[in-house]
């Protein structure tokens, strides 16, 4: 298939996926808004900053989705993206994997999972953490990310409350983080 048409699939799927955590926010009484940066009917509202921090002001849930709207950007970018203009606190990384290792642990079964690592450290190795460019972006803002299992019992909950609940298994990433394995 045509990356280009592959990567616009792709984030029309992340609006599907936002607008259903959007709807389950809203059932447990939590008020939540999908903003994109492509006008999508009335399902959603444009992402413009100062919008957004006014809804956030308020205690509404901001949900990001279909991306920059440009093909070739991963969702890991606009995550970092929309942090660094937000200015948040910490970018949480659900992933398929619980953390960040020193070589693939699919391929290595001697991998080492990493508990604190810098940014320099995982854009010259190449670890697998976020993709490059969401890593510069970060690290230039300062903003730290926290990787996870997306698999794991409560994991999306737990991870919220980083680092106030200890043990989660993740692996924090900053600029300034000394490199710590568990």
């Amino acid at each position: 298939m045509d990356r280009v048409k592959a990567d616009y699939m792709g984030m029309l799927a992340t609006v599907m996926n936002a607008l259903y955590l959007a709807e389950a926010f809203k059932r447990q009484d939590v008020k939540a808004q999908v903003v994109t940066p492509v006008p999508i009917s009335n399902m959603t509202r444009i992402y413009e900053k100062d919008v957004a921090l006014e809804l956030m002001a308020t205690g509404t849930v901001l949900i990001n989705a279909a991306g920059t709207g440009h093909p070739y950007f991963s969702t890991d970018t606009i995550t970092a993206l929309r942090a660094a203009e937000l200015q948040a606190d910490c970018v949480l990384y659900a992933k398929n994997i619980d953390g960040v290792y020193d070589s693939d642990p699919r391929k290595n079964p001697n991998a080492r999972k990493y508990k604190t690592l810098n940014y320099q450290t995982a854009i010259k190795n190449g670890l697998s953490a976020a993709d490059i460019a969401a890593m510069h972006i970060s690290k230039e803002a300062r903003t730290p990310s926290y990787i996870f299992g997306l698999n794991e019992q409560d994991s999306i909950t737990n991870a919220c409350a980083y680092p106030h609940v200890k043990g989660l298994g993740g692996t924090y990433v900053s600029v300034d983080a000394e490199l710590s394995y568990y």
